[in-house]
């Protein structure tokens, strides 16, 4: 088993992020360890409930925990405001008190809203993060960002609020579709782009899912701990862990303009990615032939490079414009210096005017 450790020590917080094949069959032997209350709520979505669901509440159960399950519909169109009245009617039915435990068992969308039910139910209570996708486990499980989208943008609303426990099996990974699988690979690519060039090229080397597999507990090992890292200098995202949303900015924007319907989070990061390194590109802030490699990494994990619609990409420039990273009118981007160095970049909604004309392949 390989252990992490989050520390943040303005918070005196510090949780474990545990990586092992099978981990998902000691559940409760983990849970034990780290919370000795009686009463447990698990959310998840329909699918993973399916998969997983019914075995760890019984395991649970089995243990002397009384356990509910709220099961929520997949997708990213569950994590709104709207699903967030369900969430805390169930726990106040079963009497959830602070001395209780949330879980959040499921990709990023379950591990966002029930972080966030769990930061502001009874003002905040305790949780756990048993990521199911390869995008939670290698991202959004780690570093305490929870929260729901609007109508507007993304995760307009949130928290920073921290888990006590993370568990990854990697061996959940086997019953993703080929989609959800790629889906993940966008994050991994991303942490090879920003801070881990020997990451980018090992990835170049594996040319199937089944070969990233074969390698599954380094690639999630070397996620976390760039994640890691970057989260114990920069909790609160306003300096170093901004390099995390490379592709971001862009990869939201499509989201929320196709209304969460078309392109998944990963999809829309790895269009992202590419066109705001052909940007950079073209301004001569990021070497060139940088963005034909990355391209052909997404291509090779099965990951769309560009919006199939040309004429779409200047409708996102609305989208950008509500960014979280846009400030007093300036707006922060990340782009790539080489493959494996990131920055900041500090411009204005102008970065973007390549987009009006079609996008950045014009």
């Amino acid at each position: 088993m390989s252990v992490l450790t989050v520390k943040l020590p303005s918070q005196e917080v510090a949780y474990d992020l545990k990586i092992e094949k099978g981990l998902l069959n000691n559940i409760s032997h983990e849970i034990s360890k780290v919370f000795t209350g009686a009463k447990i709520a698990i959310v998840t979505d329909e699918t993973v409930y399916e998969h997983y669901g019914r075995s760890v509440t019984k395991q649970l159960e089995a243990v002397g925990f009384e356990v509910q399950c709220i099961v929520l519909p997949s997708g990213e169109q569950t994590k709104t405001f709207d699903s967030m009245p369900r969430i805390y009617s169930a726990l106040a039915k079963s009497g959830l008190t602070r001395s209780d435990l949330m879980i959040a068992l499921g990709g990023g969308v379950i591990g966002d809203i029930t972080g966030f039910a769990a930061s502001s139910y009874l003002r905040g209570i305790s949780y756990v993060q048993i990521p199911t996708t390869l995008l939670a486990q290698v991202d959004s499980s780690v570093g305490g960002k929870v929260g729901v989208d609007l109508l507007e943008g993304k995760n307009l609303v949130g928290a920073f609020y921290h888990p006590i426990l993370v568990l990854i099996d990697p061996l959940v990974l086997e019953t993703l579709t080929d989609s959800a699988f790629a889906d993940g690979m966008a994050e991994v690519i991303k942490y090879g782009c920003i801070k881990d060039l020997d990451l980018f090229n090992r990835l170049m080397e594996l040319s199937s899912r089944t070969e990233v597999m074969q390698h599954i507990e380094w690639v999630i090992e070397t996620c976390c701990t760039i994640k890691q890292m970057v989260v114990q200098a920069d909790e609160k995202d306003v300096g170093e862990r901004m390099l995390l949303n490379f592709g971001h900015t862009l990869g939201h924007a499509i989201e929320a303009y196709y209304h969460y319907e078309k392109h998944t989070h990963g999809q829309g990061v790895a269009i992202g990615m590419v066109a705001i390194s052909r940007i950079a590109e073209k301004k001569q802030l990021t070497k060139a032939g940088t963005t034909d490699r990355l391209v052909a990494l997404l291509q090779q994990h099965h990951l769309p490079t560009q919006l199939t619609s040309l004429e779409d990409y200047p409708k996102l420039l609305p989208y950008i414009n509500k960014d979280k990273k846009n400030i007093e009118g300036h707006l922060t981007v990340i782009i790539l210096t080489d493959i494996g160095s990131a920055q900041r970049h500090q411009t204005a909604l102008s970065f973007f005017d390549s987009l009006k004309t079609g996008g950045t392949t014009a």
